[in-house]
């Protein structure tokens, strides 16, 4: 009876935990009266000056406006619970982005690529030159993935595109898709931050060298 009554309570318990966490998490979708959201981006990036002259070993790249799908065109930091409903995005109500997350991951991307050549920003309406490589990105996947009540990972899914400027238009160059995930150290919008953040920065590593190896694969013009 001893051993049965023990097992009731710890059922009991951990289905008082479920249900606790499952009402923090509602809680986070719901707006507090008079309580800020906190504010996150991808952090500071380069702090260090680098000299306005230095010289590009790399040829030049055009940049277009990243895409997203309607879910990821906000403020909003979004979670996933996969062990419940995994295909229900969830916004947290006491922490937004500082701009839509397809805006901090051009920035980021932008100042990766522009540390070893120019980088061409078709939102400006320049027009670059034939032979010039555009690259175009689509953000398909932004959010932190609960498996559990206490762990969750921070979830980065990307598809690049390469074309080249031609005169009749551009053409496809090659196209790949670029897949991160990064465990969070919380189970909160904090956790979930940090880690898309680094899995941010780890796709943009993979993207730049991808793109290097594409510009050194072409015919020299």
């Amino acid at each position: 009876m001893k051993n049965l009554a023990t097992r009731a309570y710890s059922t009991g318990a951990r289905g008082l935990f479920s249900l606790f966490f499952l009402g923090a998490l509602a809680g986070c979708g719901s707006t507090r009266p008079g309580v800020n959201a906190a504010v996150y981006d991808f952090g500071p990036g380069m702090v260090t000056e680098q000299p306005a002259n230095r010289m590009a070993p790399l040829p030049p790249l055009a940049l277009g406006e990243v895409q997203a799908n309607t879910a990821l065109d906000n403020l909003a930091v979004v979670y996933r619970l996969g062990y419940s409903d995994s295909q229900q995005l969830r916004p947290y109500a006491q922490a937004r982005w500082s701009m839509p997350p397809a805006q901090l991951l051009r920035q980021r991307v932008r100042e990766a690529l522009g540390q070893r050549r120019a980088v061409v920003n078709l939102a400006d309406g320049v027009l670059p030159a034939p032979g010039t490589l555009v690259l175009r990105l689509e953000l398909e996947e932004f959010s932190q993935l609960f498996e559990t009540a206490d762990r969750s990972a921070g979830v980065l899914r990307l598809r690049a595109t390469l074309a080249q400027v031609a005169g009749g238009g551009d053409s496809l160059v090659a196209q790949r898709s670029f897949v991160a995930q990064q465990p969070s150290v919380s189970a909160d919008a904090a956790g979930g931050v940090r880690a898309l953040t680094v899995a941010t920065d780890a796709v943009v590593e993979q993207l730049e060298q991808w793109v290097q190896q594409t510009q050194a694969s072409l015919p020299a013009r």
